[in-house]
């Protein structure tokens, strides 16, 4: 069927042919049956560009694949079909006491798409990307069926984690749960002046902690240039539950709790209406609070109570810039904020990480470093001026930008921010001589 695909942002539309299988051989034989312009498996959408459309080609919906086919509920070890959510995934294994190894801002990510973009989370610092939890996994290669895994033709299993989609179809995975102890976080969140402060806390800190992030304001100019809220957190033990929570602290209720309107005004989130709700945030949090109790949802994935929240930036839809820049390089950091504060951009989802070692996938995000990701309402034409400035400066200090965020890089900068892009390619040929997995990313960028 022929069908209008966005990502997330809701932007640069294009139509592809999409095919739903319900099976894994069903999902397999989409490789075989590829148009001239290829096909590209795609999950819930929730990459914000466009890494899962194919414009004139075919998209193999893989959503229809999505058996949970073992849990070990004593070693924790999962293997599912890649169309699984993670939503349905914790359902099952957070009330046996197992959460995901790694999560993004949303549970509404499939297996296979947590592979594809190697997804991280709140505890990079201490448990790198989802990639280095999986042990093993099977792809469609466009020349057959293979099992992969790090001990098991690596360099396909890293070219294939961050890669994209363009290695080939994921059919199943098979990787490791972390335990828990309960389904509930002891949080503490303190209140920093300024982006130094903030840094200042979390290099100091985050090691105490398995998980932290930070939210920053993006609109505070002068002194409170980068000001943020920071929330670091722990699993917490069953005596540390309220007394009544203690019968049941694997309870986990992860119900959606509103629904965005169908349509918002374009301007509805502007530079006024943003920097007031970021001076009401800031201001309602504590300046030091320490062992909150907080339930999954709220901590992990705080936008999933809101179906459909990216419809509050208008039918023009959003960018989500992210970076990393390795650590030495906070001057190019703290020239981000200000250029971005400066300039006043309406941003009021705007999150600082600070991330441990990368794995070898070679185009991987991670690296040693600080990670700035922020939403932006599209539209402004002086927008694309400042992040492709923006951009080049990463580059320069040696970071590079989020490939599943991404929808405007320009494609000069790919092989200074991902320096080992040719090896990624050399290993893609061998799967894909003919070129049968193709993205509007992979295009644009000139990926191929």
């Amino acid at each position: 069927m022929s069908q209008e695909l966005t990502g997330w942002s809701r932007t640069a539309p294009t139509r592809a042919t999409v095919t739903t299988p319900t099976t894994p051989d069903g999902l397999a034989a989409t490789v075989d049956d590829a148009p001239e312009r290829g096909v590209i498996a795609r999950g819930l959408g929730r990459s914000y560009g466009d890494a899962a459309q194919n414009a004139g080609g075919a998209v193999a919906d893989a959503t229809g694949v999505r058996r949970l086919l073992a849990f070990d509920g004593l070693t924790g070890l999962v293997t599912a079909e890649s169309g699984l959510s993670f939503d349905d995934l914790l359902r099952v294994v957070v009330p046996q006491g197992w959460f995901v190894p790694v999560s993004p801002g949303t549970r509404y990510v499939t297996v296979g798409g947590a592979i594809a973009a190697d997804i991280h989370g709140k505890n990079h610092h201490r448990d790198g990307s989802f990639a280095q939890h999986v042990r093993s996994l099977r792809l469609r290669t466009a020349v057959g069926i293979v099992e992969i895994g790090p001990d098991q033709d690596p360099e396909l299993f890293w070219a294939t984690a961050g890669g994209m989609g363009l290695t080939g179809v994921i059919l199943d995975a098979t990787f490791a749960l972390q335990p828990i102890p309960s389904s509930r976080l002891l949080v503490d969140t303190e209140r920093t002046t300024d982006l130094e402060d903030a840094l200042d806390r979390m290099s100091r800190g985050d090691d105490g902690y398995h998980y932290s992030v930070a939210w920053i304001d993006l609109v505070a100019t002068g002194a409170a240039m980068g000001r943020s809220v920071l929330t670091r957190g722990d699993f917490a033990p069953v005596d540390a539950l309220p007394e009544r929570e203690r019968d049941e602290p694997l309870a986990y209720d992860p119900s959606v709790r509103l629904v965005a309107p169908p349509w918002v005004p374009n301007l509805a989130l502007n530079r006024w209406s943003v920097r007031a709700f970021n001076e009401v945030w800031y201001r309602r949090q504590p300046h030091h609070r320490t062992g909150e109790v907080q339930a999954i949802p709220p901590f992990f994935h705080p936008l999933d109570f809101v179906k459909g929240w990216n419809r509050i930036y208008g039918d023009r839809g959003f960018l989500q810039w992210q970076m990393v820049v390795p650590f030495g390089a906070e001057d190019t950091l703290r020239r981000s904020v200000e250029a971005l504060s400066g300039e006043g951009r309406p941003s009021f989802l705007a999150v600082l990480k600070r991330f441990g070692a990368g794995d070898p996938g070679p185009l991987s995000f991670p690296m040693p470093g600080w990670t700035l990701a922020l939403d932006i309402p599209a539209g402004d034409a002086s927008l694309a001026p400042l992040l492709d400035r923006l951009d080049r400066e990463v580059a320069d200090a040696g970071g590079r930008i989020y490939l599943a965020k991404d929808s405007r890089l320009d494609p000069a900068l790919l092989p200074v921010m991902y320096p080992r892009l040719d090896e990624w390619r050399e290993v893609r040929a061998r799967v894909d001589p003919d070129g049968i997995l193709q993205s509007d990313l992979a295009r644009r960028l000139g990926l191929l």
